[in-house]
């Protein structure tokens, strides 16, 4: 069957890779079609298409994953090829036959290549046959528990469980020892299933302090094939990556031609076409392990685009279209250096749980040379808890490493966003730390300086309170009342006969209150212009951003911006306490499993409820000993954030 001539291209994904998808379509001269589910009609994404198409559903099970409903849209809308993203279908050879058969360009690699690739299993046994060095595991069919003892046992702990069918973390679980193997086993299977339709393991060595070096590969439909250098992405979170930079520091030139020569093979070995990422293990005496192929276009590509000029997209569409590629080998550039953070709506603080809601406040830092954010949001959209939280990505180039470093931190200190949680702080700390700055990667970065990273929250400062209670105040409408601006009674100035005009507010700010008194005078030390909140301090200025957003005022402070609400403690006072000793929900989501029952004994720590959200398990625990009294949950509910799920008596 010929192709068609393309003029339309359908974005099967959501978010800002669908954003910058649709970025590069546009400039091309292409017309865009977004699809989405319901809960995502107005999502940014949706918003800057030519045409849209709805889905229906909220999960992404009801809508993104259901792929007659995708190509019923290439129909409906008359798009010629589709681009997967990442996530969702990018890597399920299904979807890439079934738009083949139906006569699309699919914008990625042959089916053949993404079923060799798609197993982790299966890729690592054409790597052995093709001589490329693997990390000691097991990768075969069977999957009861017994098995997977007696191969940890031969490995040696500690192992890693990794879903053979998947990526981004999601059903990956380090193994300690042999008491952690059962349980460890069955969440990544729930886990794997959830994310990938597909509850099938491997195991292999955990091997210690190593480096995530990865090699961008790129293949034409008339056999060439290239590597366009490397990223590191070994600053990692629960194996999700945090960080990317691009070149690898430290990586000489031979061993970057090493590893990617050993990439292009491995793509050749398939048949691959288009682009995809060859994932390396990289130990401290330059000895590198295959780890695996992602057959499709990854999040961290904007820093190889940074380093070689290249725009990655327009690469895939014109590959896929039939074009060879542009250059040769020889002919990849590599300028300066490129660092990535991914932004994600989550609280650090609280053991990285996902968070929910509405963007109050959303503003991206400036453009200008060597910056580059690539979001999927704007202020005032939803954060759903039915997909990734990621907000969107911050990329930063420079002519060395120091120079994209320091750019980077600028562009998070000019981020603002209020509403709800974010890793903005978290990112900041680790870009600014010395052994980041040293570039002393591996993937054991974050637990190893914990301490500075994750810092235990502590109460803020008198000055924060004088800071939100002036920005408060002066943020505030002059009078009460409209209706008579001369009585002194309407003015909200704290006049009091005879002594200094004061003012009392009850502030609420994270979970603390403070009551804050503030005497006025003409010589205050504190100047509210606009939104920027400005101290005069012994001859030194500092200046912080308040932005007010109906009943909240959103603060700036030690780079974090905090809400801040004004609350009646009477009010609080009468209202009393509901639910004590009850455990409630840390987000919203879906219940899978309920360990417990009313009336049964648990001691401290014990797992009560498993709760999925951003297609991860949360476990709700015991936080002392005591006798289940109540359960207001069952499995399968959605639940909100605060919802109560089981009462605990002491």
């Amino acid at each position: 069957m010929s192709r068609p001539t393309l003029t339309t291209l359908l974005v099967a994904n959501r978010g800002e890779i669908a954003c910058r998808v649709m970025r590069t379509a546009k400039a091309l001269g292409l017309t865009t079609v977004a699809v989405h589910s319901a809960i995502d009609r107005d999502a940014r994404h949706t918003r800057e298409a030519d045409i849209r198409i709805d889905l229906g559903g909220s999960k992404a099970s009801e809508s993104y994953l259901v792929i007659d409903k995708l190509l019923a849209a290439a129909k409906a809308s008359g798009a010629q090829a589709i681009h997967p993203g990442y996530g969702f279908l990018s890597e399920n050879a299904g979807f890439a036959r079934a738009i083949e058969d139906a006569g699309l360009i699919f914008l990625g690699p042959p089916a053949s290549a993404i079923d060799a690739m798609g197993s982790k299993s299966a890729a690592k046994a054409l790597m052995e046959a093709a001589g490329v060095p693997l990390v000691p595991g097991y990768h075969d069919e069977a999957q009861d528990l017994e098995t997977f003892r007696a191969a940890a046992e031969q490995i040696g702990y500690p192992v890693l469980l990794k879903a053979s069918a998947g990526g981004g973390g999601k059903g990956m679980k380090v193994v300690e020892d042999e008491s952690q193997l059962a349980d460890a086993l069955a969440s990544a299977q729930r886990e794997a299933q959830s994310s990938f339709g597909d509850a099938r393991m491997l195991v292999e060595k955990y091997v210690l302090k190593p480096r995530h070096v990865e090699i961008q590969v790129f293949a034409d439909q008339h056999g060439n094939c290239l590597y366009l250098n490397e990223r590191d992405c070994s600053i990692q979170r629960r194996h999700q990556k945090v960080v990317e930079e691009a070149p690898a520091p430290g990586l000489s030139a031979e061993l970057r031609q090493a590893m990617g020569e050993a990439a292009v093979r491995a793509a050749q070995a398939i048949g691959y076409v288009g682009a995809g990422t060859v994932e390396f293990l990289l130990d401290a005496r330059g000895e590198f392990f295959f780890m695996e192929m992602n057959t499709r276009l990854q999040v961290e590509h904007p820093v190889t685009e940074a380093i070689t000029g290249l725009d990655l997209v327009a690469w895939q569409i014109r590959v896929a279209c039939g074009e060879p590629l542009p250059i040769t080998q020889a002919q990849v550039p590599l300028h300066g250096h490129a660092i990535e953070v991914r932004l994600y709506a989550e609280d650090p603080a609280n053991d990285f749980l996902p968070a929910t809601g509405t963007l109050a406040l959303y503003r991206e830092s400036a453009p200008g040379e060597g910056r580059r954010v690539d979001s999927g949001v704007s202020e005032a959209d939803e954060v759903s808890p039915f997909y990734d939280p990621m907000l969107g990505k911050l990329i930063a180039w420079g002519e060395n490493r120091e120079q994209a470093r320091l750019r980077l931190l600028a562009m998070l200190d000019e981020f603002a966003i209020g509403g709800l949680k974010t890793n903005i702080a978290f990112l900041r700390r680790i870009l600014a730390h010395p052994a980041f700055a040293a570039a002393e990667l591996d993937t054991g970065f974050i637990p190893r300086h914990h301490a500075v990273l994750l810092p235990a929250p502590q109460p803020l400062p008198v000055a924060f309170w004088e800071a939100a209670a002036e920005a408060w105040l002066q943020g505030q409408a002059p009078y009460q009342r409209e209706d008579d601006r001369h009585s002194p009674w309407a003015a909200c100035d704290g006049l009091r006969l005879g002594l200094p005009a004061r003012s009392s507010l009850h502030l609420l700010s994270g979970g603390e209150r403070r009551a804050v008194a503030l005497e006025r005078s003409a010589a205050s030390t504190w100047r509210l212009d606009g939104e920027q909140l400005g101290h005069d301090n012994n001859g030194m200025r500092q200046r912080y951003l308040a932005v007010r957003r109906g009943g909240t005022l959103f603060l700036r402070w030690d780079g974090e911006m905090h809400a801040i609400t004004a609350f009646d403690p009477i009010a609080e006072a009468e209202a009393g306490h509901s639910h004590q000793g009850g455990l409630g929900a840390p987000m919203n989501g879906s219940i899978v499993r309920v360990l417990v029952e009313p009336g049964q004994v648990v001691e401290a720590g014990t797992a009560l409820v498993v709760l999925e959200a951003m297609k991860m398990e949360h476990s709700i625990r015991a936080p002392q000993g005591g006798t289940v009294k109540a359960l207001f949950c069952h499995e399968g509910e959605m639940v909100s954030e605060g919802t109560v799920l089981v009462e605990l008596a002491e």
